[in-house]
């Protein structure tokens, strides 16, 4: 892209632009990066609110409902606590069901969440298909456990994706909580299993191994995400262990993790009752964390959106502070080079050709006054301005010494010429006073020659006087006939004898435009005889027209070409300065 020719401004205006847009960008840019997280941490209310709490529900209800079933499975008969559970299954569901299809949960819930909330969706919807196998016992006690677990997981998962927080602190508080939760279910798991066992009697095949694997997955599951809390929620978790109740179920794990077959005098009551207390303080321990991290997100979030909108009011400001600085800077040079510019064009255009004009016309011209200084500062501008203001005082100076030295020339030329003017008008003189005493036609004639030549002499002579810009001299008091001034011109010609005066009406012409007319016509008559052939004649002829009077000269030359002919009359409608150099047409 060539840019040589632009104008400043738009060059100015091209300078200014990648700039301001590159930080209007960058701006932009950091503006969105900052903001999306601070969105994230005002949405994470929203999650817990509305996936979070209903959500937790919903497992806690399956929990129950799976040790029910288990429970059914090994007995031989329905239970009632199961019909009455799987109702506040439910109304779980439903209530979560309505939390997910809301317009305020998608529209927090980034892609990943929208597709675990629809895994979790279809894993609910296969809860009717799994009872009725359950009440048809077609399927034993670890399929039940599988069958529900499977949900569980599904909504484990889903809580996963919501624990996402820009923050890294909370982040990591989030995703303990949610381990904490699958250590939970992963300790209600062992309770339907073990539950299932004592109504039976016995483990089924695999089930102690089974037993085994989950109590061993909980409790590192539990160690790892505790080590994951701030310090004080470490010391509130290991206070909630060293309860009465943590320490029997724990007591009552160790038992049952030794012994590869069901011990006989297990006390069950004790593992109950330890269970219902150890699940619930976990429960009231993560939803309290939950709460606390909620409650801490929005004030974390709004301290961010406050920081984001001063640095984007700071960045705004910045970059409309860098425009105006800009458009002042560059409106302020633009100006500053248009002002030379106008001055250098008004000189070149405008001052010079004046003073010149001035100077030729004889009137004084003052430097200082014509060439006034320009003052644009002291930088690289300014400078230039000082430069031009040398250039300028320096043409005109040098227009002065032109017009004077052509004034010179010009009076030099008058002079020779006023004093050939002299010596050809005694000359002549001096012939008529040598013809009027000659007799012999022979020396008469020779006279008459050489008054001839001495008329072209004055001729000439007058042409120095006119390119001097002087007078010719020549004049009359009285009007002179036309066909008189006719006569004058052509015996001013070398050529005369082949140039015929033709018919004249009869006019006359004031005695002051008589020489000028005879040197005009004397001039046109010879440029007639010396452009046509030797032998053809030259008719001169004048006549009266609306308007005044007509002089025509024809003579039998080529002529002249259309763009000649065009240029010859510009030249007569604007008469161009003396040019020395066009000498061979002068006159």
């Amino acid at each position: 892209m060539n840019t040589r020719d632009w104008p400043i401004r738009a060059k100015l205006t091209a300078l200014v632009i990648g700039p301001v847009t590159g930080l209007l960008a960058l701006w932009i840019f950091a503006t969105t990066l900052t903001f999306g997280p601070a969105l994230d941490l005002l949405s994470a209310r929203t999650l817990l609110y509305d996936l979070g709490r209903p959500g937790e529900r919903v497992v806690a209800e399956l929990q129950r409902e799976r040790r029910l079933s288990v429970v059914q499975l090994a007995g031989r008969s329905a239970l009632p606590a199961l019909a009455e559970q799987r109702v506040r299954t439910d109304d779980a569901i439903v209530e979560l069901r309505r939390k997910v299809d809301g317009k305020a949960l998608r529209d927090v819930a980034d892609e990943q969440l929208d597709g675990r909330l629809d895994q979790l969706v279809s894993a609910l919807d296969a809860l009717p298909a799994g009872r009725a196998f359950i009440d048809d016992r077609k399927v034993d006690r670890s399929g039940a456990v599988g069958l529900y677990s499977g949900m569980i997981g599904s909504a484990f998962q889903a809580f996963g994706a919501m624990a996402a927080l820009p923050d890294a602190q909370l982040n990591r508080e989030a995703t303990a909580l949610t381990a904490l939760g699958r250590s939970r279910e992963l300790l209600g798991q062992a309770d339907a299993l073990l539950a299932g066992a004592v109504i039976a009697g016995r483990y089924a095949d695999g089930e102690h191994e089974q037993l085994v694997r989950t109590l061993e997955n909980q409790r590192f599951l539990a160690e790892t995400a505790v080590a994951e809390l701030p310090s004080e929620e470490r010391t509130s978790y290991q206070r909630l262990t060293e309860g009465a109740g943590f320490v029997k179920l724990r007591a009552l794990q160790d038992t049952l993790i030794r012994s590869s077959a069901l011990p006989a005098r297990f006390d069950m009551a004790g593992w109950e009752a330890g269970h219902a207390e150890v699940w619930q303080s976990l429960r009231d321990f993560e939803l309290r964390g939950a709460d606390a991290l909620a409650e801490r997100s929005v004030p974390m979030a709004t301290r961010i959106l406050v920081q984001l909108a001063a640095a984007g009011v700071l960045g705004l400001v910045a970059i409309v502070v860098c425009v105006l600085v800009a458009l002042r800077v560059g409106r302020s040079l633009a100006r500053r080079l248009t002002g030379v510019r106008t001055a250098a064009t008004e000189v070149a255009e405008q001052r010079l050709p004046d003073v010149v004009a001035r100077l030729r016309r004889g009137e004084e011209v003052d430097v200082a006054r014509e060439a006034p200084e320009l003052d644009h500062g002291g930088d690289e501008i300014g400078q230039v301005a000082r430069a031009f203001n040398e250039v300028r005082r320096t043409a005109v100076r040098a227009a002065i010494d032109e017009v004077t030295l052509r004034r010179g020339f010009n009076e030099v030329i008058l002079n020779l010429a006023r004093r050939s003017q002299g010596l050809v008008h005694r000359q002549l003189a001096l012939l008529d006073r040598l013809e009027r005493r000659t007799e012999d036609p022979d020396e008469l004639a020779g006279l008459f020659q050489v008054d001839h030549l001495a008329t072209r002499l004055r001729r000439h002579a007058e042409d120095l006087v006119i390119l001097a810009g002087a007078a010719p001299g020549r004049g009359w008091r009285r009007p002179v006939a036309a066909v008189d001034v006719m006569r004058g011109a052509i015996s001013e010609v070398e050529a005369y004898d082949r140039v015929d005066v033709g018919e004249v009406a009869s006019a006359g012409v004031l005695g002051r435009a008589v020489g000028d007319v005879i040197h005009l016509l004397a001039e046109l008559i010879e440029n007639a005889t010396a452009y046509s052939p030797p032998g053809t004649r030259v008719d001169v002829t004048g006549r009266t027209v609306p308007g005044g009077y007509t002089i025509e000269i024809t003579d039998r030359g080529l002529g002249m070409s259309a763009p000649a002919l065009a240029a010859a009359n510009r030249k007569l409608a604007e008469p161009p300065e003396f040019d020395p150099a066009g000498s061979a047409r002068l006159g």
